[in-house]
């Protein structure tokens, strides 16, 4: 699945995921309100518009994006029918030809890993059939369990040509609490970055590995540290855009030859409507906005990179 990811990113020029984190302050109101009215004040009548939302924004997009990032959590908040739009989205998105790359963050004991990673990229079987559950392309994974919270995705990923991308250095403000951590004169997230590094030279792709590692936009010098450490492993940056991370920041990210890095952005283009700078258009055309953020997004990105 590197070897797709890459392939698209080559070919809309375009090293950008959009993270579909749908909320109610995101969502337009003309779409929460038109399903209110027909399902009433329930979980049902917000999962059908998150799913209308999506696909108005995936309709605008597909063609100019390798990938989007669902954040599964935006959709759980909403019980059973916010997982039924998450499925949904993650089967149109493929449908139209889109890598994507579940936001679960899972990392457990190995026998609950093994059910997340069976859950999210492979497959369960039930009495002679085998079913994909969700089927996202890649996972996010947390490693602060260990290898044990690691091992069972990288097995699924062995089988059925699937990809994670690991925690290593997190974009949110407190993320130094813990990852930054001193250990034998070190900081934590450079270990981390380099048990991820070993785990990537067991799967490789034709250029990259299976294996990947998450490094916020927010923290570049720290960025350019990992990018030397996992070599082989594709960096999925957040925290461009809404959270401060900037195009300048971004070089540190990629390889000399403009690959090696895909950068997610979730509100700043899914929201984009309701920022100042995409102020004429309205409610109505927010996946025309969503589309201008990402256009204007490749352009700093390729101005920041030399790409």
């Amino acid at each position: 699945m590197i070897n797709k990811l890459i392939s698209e990113i080559k070919k809309k020029n375009a090293p950008i995921v959009v993270g579909l984190d749908p909320t109610e302050k995101l969502i337009p109101d003309y779409i929460i309100a038109k399903h209110i009215r027909e399902k009433g004040e329930t979980l049902e009548a917000m999962a059908d518009a998150i799913w209308e939302y999506n696909k108005g924004l995936i309709d605008a997009l597909y063609e100019y994006i390798p990938a989007v990032k669902p954040q599964v959590a935006m959709y759980e908040r909403f019980g059973l029918p916010g997982l039924k739009a998450f499925e949904k989205t993650v089967k149109y998105c493929k449908e139209k030809g889109l890598v994507v790359i579940g936001d679960v963050k899972r990392g457990d004991i190995g026998s609950t890993s093994a059910a997340y990673a069976d859950a999210h990229l492979g497959r369960v079987k039930i009495g002679d059939t085998s079913i994909a559950p969700f089927d996202e392309d890649f996972a996010t994974v947390n490693p602060y369990l260990g290898v044990d919270g690691i091992r069972p995705f990288i097995d699924v990923c062995k089988e059925y040509k699937k990809g994670i991308f690991v925690l290593v250095k997190t974009s949110n403000p407190s993320s130094g609490e813990y990852q930054d951590k001193n250990v034998d004169g070190r900081p934590l997230y450079e270990l981390v970055g380099e048990n991820v590094a070993s785990y990537a030279e067991e799967l490789m792709g034709d250029e990259y590995s299976y294996i990947g590692a998450v490094v916020g936009a927010t923290y570049p010098e720290q960025g350019k540290a990992l990018r030397q450490i996992m070599k082989k492993s594709y960096i999925l940056v957040p925290g461009y855009g809404a959270q401060g991370g900037k195009g300048s920041d971004l070089k540190y990210f990629f390889d000399n030859d403009g690959l090696g890095a895909i950068i997610n952005s979730s509100r700043g283009i899914i929201g984009a409507y309701l920022n100042e700078r995409y102020s004429e258009y309205t409610e109505e055309g927010y996946a025309e906005a969503a589309l201008a953020a990402v256009k204007d997004m490749k352009e700093d990105i390729a101005s920041a990179v030399g790409i």
